[in-house]
C-alpha cells in the first residue's frame, strides 16, 4: 500500500495488471486469471483484494462491480477501465494498456526518487554535522578545563534520539491525518503553485489526466465522464477542479479546445494536440500523444526542481557551517581575551 494513502501501490499494480492482462490475453476466464494471479503475487494486501473480487464474483457480480467494491484500495482508473473494458469488450486491450500505464508511472516515481537521493543525503549530513559542531562549540564554551567529549558524546547521542523520537512522532500523524484526507487541500495548494514544485506537479497530473483520458475515451466511455473521472486520477484537488469545469461547457455542444479554453493546466501545445484529434476522429491517440508530451516535460521539470534543492540544500549547508566556523572562532578568542 501507498504510504500517505490505503490504495495499492504502482508496484503493486504493476504486477496485478500485467499478470492479469497474460492470464486473460491467454483465454483464461476472468475468475481463474484472478485466481492464477493471487497465487503468484506477494503483496498481502493485494491478494486480498483479488480474493475478496473472487467471492463477489462467485456471488454474481461483474468484474468491474467487483473492483468497484474494492475502491478503497485500487485506483479509480483501474476501476473505470476494467468496467469500460468489460462492457465494451476490450477487456484484453484496457489490462494491456494498464500494464504499460503503471510501468511508465513506476518509472517515473523512481526516476524522482534516484534524483533526490543526493540533496537529501546532503541535508542528513549537513543536520548531523552541523548540531555536532554546534553544541561542541557551546559544550567548550561553557567550561572549557573541564570538557569530556565522553560526556558530550552521551549528551549528543542522547539529543539525537530525542531528535529521531519527535521526528517519526511527527511522520507517523503526518501519514495519518493524510489518510483521513486532512492534507488534501493544503499539500494539493503546496505543490501547484510552490515553485519549483509546481512545475514537477502540474506536468505530471496533465500527463496522469490525458493518459487516463486516452485509455477511457479508447473503452468507449462518455466524453463527459471520462473527463471527471480521469480528472479524478490526477491526485490533485486544485487541477481536477479546474479540468472538470470543462464538462458543463461540453454538455452544451461545443467542441473540447472550446471546452478547456478557461481551464489554467492546459499549455497550447496540448490545445492544439486535443484540436488535431477531435477534427481527425482520433482522440485517443491524440490524448496519448499529449500524455507522451507532458511526461517527458515532467522529467525535464524533475531535472530542474532537483538542481534547484541542490543549490538550496548547498546554501544551508554553506550557512550552517559559516556558523559553525565563525562560532569556533568567536569563542576561542573570547575565551583567549579572557585569560588575559
Amino acid at each position: 500500500m501507498g504510504l500517505l494513502s490505503s490504495e495499492l501501490s504502482a508496484k503493486s499494480m504493476v504486477a496485478l495488471s500485467r499478470q492479469l492482462a497474460t492470464s486473460y490475453g491467454a483465454g483464461i476466464p476472468v475468475l481463474r486469471s484472478l485466481e492464477l494471479v493471487q497465487e503468484n503475487v506477494k503483496n498481502p494486501r493485494t491478494r486480498t483484494v483479488l480474493a475478496e473480487m473472487q467471492r463477489d464474483i462467485r456471488a454474481g457480480s461483474t468484474l468491474g462491480q467487483a473492483a468497484r467494491n474494492q475502491s478503497a484500495y485500487l485506483p479509480k482508473l483501474f476501476i473505470e477501465l476494467l468496467s469500460s473494458g468489460e462492457v465494451g469488450g476490450r477487456l484484453d486491450v484496457i489490462l494491456r494498456d494498464l500494464a504499460d500505464y503503471y510501468e511508465d508511472r513506476l518509472i517515473m516515481q523512481r526516476s524522482a526518487l534516484q534524483m533526490m537521493t543526493y540533496p537529501i543525503l546532503q541535508l542528513i549530513a549537513a543536520w548531523f554535522l552541523g548540531t555536532f559542531s554546534l553544541m561542541l562549540i557551546r559544550q567548550v564554551s561553557s567550561g572549557m578545563e573541564h570538557f569530556s567529549f565522553e560526556a558530550y558524546l552521551a549528551t549528543y547521542l542522547g539529543f539525537q534520539a530525542r531528535a529521531l523520537i519527535l521526528f517519526a512522532t511527527a511522520c507517523a500523524i503526518f501519514v495519518v491525518m493524510a489518510r483521513m484526507g486532512m492534507f488534501k487541500w493544503i499539500w494539493g495548494w503546496i505543490a501547484t503553485y510552490l515553485w519549483p514544485l509546481s512545475l514537477v506537479t502540474r506536468r505530471f497530473a496533465m500527463a496522469r489526466f490525458f493518459r487516463s483520458f486516452s485509455f477511457l475515451v479508447g473503452s468507449g466511455m462518455p466524453i463527459t465522464r471520462a473527463i471527471e473521472s480521469a480528472a479524478a486520477v490526477t491526485a490533485n484537488p486544485y487541477i481536477e477542479q479546474d479540468l472538470a469545469t470543462a464538462v458543463p461547457r461540453v454538455r452544451t455542444g461545443v467542441t473540447l479546445v472550446e471546452a478547456f479554453e478557461p481551464c489554467r493546466y492546459l499549455n497550447r501545445q496540448t490545445r492544439e494536440m486535443l484540436r488535431v484529434g477531435e477534427e481527425s476522429g482520433n482522440l485517443e491517440d491524440a490524448a496519448r500523444r499529449a500524455s507522451e508530451y507532458q511526461f517527458q516535460e515532467a522529467k525535464h521539470a524533475v531535472s530542474l526542481a532537483t538542481r534547484v534543492g541542490e543549490v538550496l540544500i548547498g546554501l544551508a549547508v554553506a550557512v550552517v557551517i559559516g556558523y559553525v566556523v565563525i562560532s569556533f572562532w568567536s569563542t576561542y578568542f573570547g575565551s583567549f581575551d579572557a585569560q588575559f
